[in-house]
């Protein structure tokens, strides 16, 4: 460290050493100050993030739950469709039986009146 004579620096009008330490202490606790307001955004800040994160991670499970449920309401839907789809494959099968089934029904009635009235007439 330079040695600085204080008889010299007074009729220089230069500062003492004290004089500059007391000078670097306001510069340095000025600095501290704005440092420490600055600290408190950082912490004010830090905790509205903590606070979104917790907010978002409720949202996300309330989200991820919906999910789950929606998938299984579709899984269950397109089981019922499955079912459905296999009710309706056969439903023009049925229908050609009922009309074999109709059609037949009314061969035999004819058969039976033709043959009623054969034995009528013959009857006679």
């Amino acid at each position: 460290m330079m040695e600085i004579d204080e008889d010299t620096c007074a009729w220089l009008g230069c500062s003492t050493p004290l004089e500059m330490y007391k000078h670097q202490c306001v510069l340095l606790e000025g600095e501290m100050e704005g440092l420490q307001l600055k600290l408190r955004k950082a912490q004010e800040n830090i905790r509205g993030l903590i606070q979104m994160n917790d907010d978002l991670s409720a949202s996300k499970a309330l989200v991820e739950a919906a999910f789950k449920n929606a998938t299984a309401e579709i899984a269950s839907l397109n089981s019922d469709i499955s079912d459905q789809r296999q009710l309706i494959i056969g439903l023009p099968y049925i229908k050609n039986q009922n009309e074999y089934l109709f059609r037949e029904n009314q061969r035999l009635l004819l058969e039976r009146a033709a043959g009623d009235h054969g034995t009528s007439l013959k009857k006679t």
